[in-house]
């Protein structure tokens, strides 16, 4: 089923790009000084933002049509999880992205770190919602 396998790569780049960011960029980005820490995170937000709410919707709808043809209910429960990050996103980490957009380079301190070590924490969750999504439609793929 091509559709269900697209929605499999769309959850799969969704997780991937995600764990990266809490693997990798996350923990690199804080062993820099704060003011550096804050210019990397802005544009890195920014662009990770313009690729993963794409993903994550593009996916949904690829998980509802291979739902909808197989009647799979993996389908259905990852797309789901999938399309979960944008509320998640809009209602919970969205405060504390807009808190750090508005800080200026200038006023970067404990106070801007200590908003982006929480903003990491809150990105955990949305890779959890991409690994739980690929597994979902991993699974419908291979039944």
């Amino acid at each position: 089923m091509t559709t269900g396998i697209l929605a499999l790569t769309a959850a799969a780049i969704f997780a991937g790009a995600a764990l990266y960011v809490s693997v990798a960029e996350q923990p690199a980005r804080l062993q820099i000084d704060d003011r550096a820490l804050l210019l990397q995170w802005k544009p890195s937000y920014q662009y990770g933002a313009a690729m993963q709410a794409p993903l994550a919707l593009i996916g949904f709808v690829l998980g509802l049509w291979a739902w909808w043809q197989s009647g799979l209910w993996q389908w259905l429960a990852g797309a789901i999880v999938l399309v979960s990050a944008w509320p998640y996103t809009l209602l919970v980490i969205r405060p504390t992205n807009n808190t750090l957009l508005r800080i200026d380079p200038a006023d970067a301190g404990s106070s801007s770190r200590a908003l982006i070590e929480k903003w990491g924490s809150l990105h955990a969750v949305r890779t959890g919602m991409g690994i739980f999504s690929t597994l979902f439609y991993l699974w419908a793929a291979l039944s």
